[in-house]
């Protein structure tokens, strides 16, 4: 029996050695795994491969699967970092000092990105709804759902809690968002086939991936002056997606809108991502030589083994 334990110990500390030597590989098949064992079956089944589930049951899979990323963090944290990182992640969580500028651009800035976005498209102005007093009464409650249950709480944690960080740190701020952006929206993937999202085209599944990217760069930048604030980014993460399903799709009904609903955030996120590589030339908030916010501790400075 100790012979068996020993081995299970073994196997154990091979498999954490393994992860700690390639975190961020590490990190996002976790999150990619638990996520899409979720999301699969139920684009299956919204597909007719499988047998159809309840909404309910719909509902419940598509919200569980948001927090793939956070188990991610976690689970990668605890090996890299220990119990102080840990600790150090879930005080990110509430790290709220960063500066009112920042809450006003994720609030306010935000929502304006979206609707200057819209209103470039044509037959969009024309066809505005002026039921802007509705909606901003439900605003509050749409967006702590969205927060809550909509995506930032379950990915922000992953994203910019443990990946960002580090792909800053390797690849800089720039080419680091990049990547993020890239994997942050194939991540998304399978809920183009799930039933609860846009219709999976080869127009939308483009645009998609071009606005994720676009706003990976804003988040990072916010990110960067918000000292890796996490509260900020999952405030920012359901700013995004609360104005843009909640009251910019209301407001602007145009029928351009019904095949290619994401053109009016494509195009605002796309536009303010490119200024800001311009303005910041590709630091993002970043300064030359700094160390990216999320690996300010000793502990959590790159091991000496090549990671990947």
């Amino acid at each position: 029996m100790a012979v068996v334990g020993n081995l299970g110990r073994s196997s154990r500390a091979e498999s954490r050695g393994l992860l700690a030597r390639h975190p961020l590989t590490s990190y996002f098949v976790i999150a990619y795994l638990f996520s899409w064992l979720i999301e699969v079956p139920v684009a299956l089944s919204a597909q007719g491969v499988l047998p159809a589930l309840p909404k309910p049951a719909i509902a419940i899979a598509v919200v569980a699967a948001t927090f793939g990323p956070t188990v991610g963090a976690f689970v990668m944290t605890g090996v890299t970092e220990g119990g102080e990182g840990v600790v150090r992640l879930l005080r990110r969580y509430v790290h709220w000092r960063v500066g009112i500028v920042w809450y006003l651009f994720l609030l306010v800035g935000v929502p304006i990105i979206i609707v200057l976005g819209t209103i470039v498209v044509p037959g969009a102005l024309s066809s505005f709804q002026p039921i802007v007093g509705p909606l901003l009464a439900a605003y509050p409650l749409a967006f702590l759902m969205t927060f809550l249950l909509g995506g930032p709480l379950g990915e922000e944690p992953g994203w910019r809690g443990f990946a960002l960080p580090r792909l800053q740190e390797r690849h800089g701020p720039l080419v680091g968002s990049i990547i993020l952006g890239l994997l942050w929206a194939f991540w998304h993937f399978p809920l183009f086939w799930s039933g609860v999202w846009t219709p999976p085209t080869a127009a939308n599944m483009v645009m998609f991936v071009v606005m994720i990217t676009a706003l990976t760069i804003m988040m990072t930048w916010v990110f960067n002056h918000a000292a890796g604030s996490l509260l900020i980014t999952m405030l920012m993460h359901a700013s995004f997606n609360t104005f843009a399903n909640k009251v910019g799709a209301p407001l602007f009904p145009a029928p351009i809108f019904n095949d290619y609903g994401l053109l009016p955030v494509l195009i605002g996120f796309t536009v303010t991502a490119v200024v800001l590589i311009l303005v910041t030339q590709g630091r993002l908030g970043l300064p030359k030589g700094a160390r990216s916010p999320g690996l300010t501790a000793p502990s959590a400075a790159p091991a000496p083994v090549p990671s990947t």
